[in-house]
């Protein structure tokens, strides 16, 4: 690893702190190096607040010293006027001469013209020093803005015997298949993301809130699929608490925090449902069942990353799990259960 590799890998880290909080922002961190020690550090807290390279320039003591610093910042800075000034016109206000920068920004507001504002303004920018761990850090703001579809997450729990569900459910609530330590970090998940999906089925047996109750951070916006509008009126998605978007095959008046979009379930489901995602500025969402909806998406291959849990229990006969093929990135134990999380080959 090279010096400024070694100084974008620690942009990379600051900037995940921000995760979950900056949509429909980046994630971005930022340092500041004179005679190769960092002077210097920030990340990109929240929409709104200031950019990483703003917090990175706040938090040099002796402002002398940047005119002889050099700035590393994991992704391009911005070029254009949004809630907060450009971070290029700041780097030049400061006199900040040398710019290494992991990656170029893919939004159409700043694709390059950051890199060329430095560039004219006498910096010398060097650009893509770890650039595929830049770009994987915001693989949602990336998909979003290149593939104009939301960053697709799969999500589902399965017993030892490979099933999903039981045959009957006595019962509106969930049937837990994992340990309490698997289920906090599925609401860990649910805070980084921008959105939630169920289908029919799923809201009906399991009458699901879908929020963030056993992790401090956001809820997602709620997404559900119900076409002949069936799920009961007093579930708890449509309590009003979080915004909630109903996808069906009815023209319905939306109400607050509850959104009715009427798509065509004779055409591409999957499509129609991304395209609802991206106009509501949702960058992300798992997908977190049935297994009906699951199959669909793994079926028209529009589908980005799967996490499956396998419990100890067993069904014996139930809803068989989602058959899928993937690139496994990793396998993890948390205690009796197992996590293996997949990347779409």
């Amino acid at each position: 690893m090279n010096i400024h590799e070694k100084y974008i890998k620690r942009c990379i880290e600051l900037a995940k702190n921000g995760l979950g909080a900056t949509y429909p922002n980046p994630l971005v961190g930022s340092v500041i190096v004179y005679k190769n020690k960092i002077i210097g550090e920030g990340w990109h807290q929240k929409a709104g607040a200031p950019h990483a390279e703003v917090n990175a320039v706040n938090s040099v003591r002796d402002e002398s010293l940047l005119k002889k610093s050099t700035i590393y910042v994991s992704l391009e800075p911005c070029s254009h006027f949004g809630k907060t000034p450009p971070c290029s016109d700041l780097i030049i206000a400061k006199g900040i001469k040398k710019v290494i920068i992991g990656t170029v920004d893919p939004f159409a507001e700043v694709a390059g013209r950051g890199i060329k504002k430095l560039m004219e303004a006498g910096c010398e920018v060097q650009v893509g020093i770890l650039e595929k761990e830049c770009q994987d850090l915001n693989k949602r703001f990336f998909t979003f803005h290149q593939k104009k579809q939301p960053y697709i997450i799969l999500k589902w729990a399965q017993t030892a015997d490979g099933f999903i569900a039981p045959k009957v459910q006595e019962k509106r609530e969930p049937v837990w298949i994992t340990n309490q330590y698997s289920k906090q970090l599925v609401h860990k998940w649910r805070s980084e993301e921008q959105a939630i999906l169920v289908g029919t089925n799923t809201a009906i047996a399991d009458n699901p809130k879908l929020n963030t109750r056993l992790w401090n951070g956001k809820n997602p916006v709620r997404v559900v699929i119900d076409k002949e509008l069936k799920i009961p009126q007093e579930s708890a998605l449509f309590n009003g608490s979080i915004k909630t978007i109903v996808l069906t095959e009815y023209v319905k008046n939306s109400g607050d925090n509850l959104i009715f979009e009427k798509i065509d379930f004779q055409q591409d489901i999957v499509k129609q449902i991304c395209e609802v995602l991206y106009r509501h500025n949702l960058q992300s969402v798992i997908i977190e069942g049935g297994a009906k909806t699951l199959q669909t998406f793994i079926d028209a291959n529009l589908w980005d990353e799967a996490r499956v849990f396998t419990g100890i229990s067993e069904f014996h006969e139930g809803i068989n799990a989602p058959q899928f093929s993937g690139i496994k990135l990793s396998e993890t134990n948390l205690e009796r259960d197992t996590l293996k999380n997949y990347k779409n080959d």
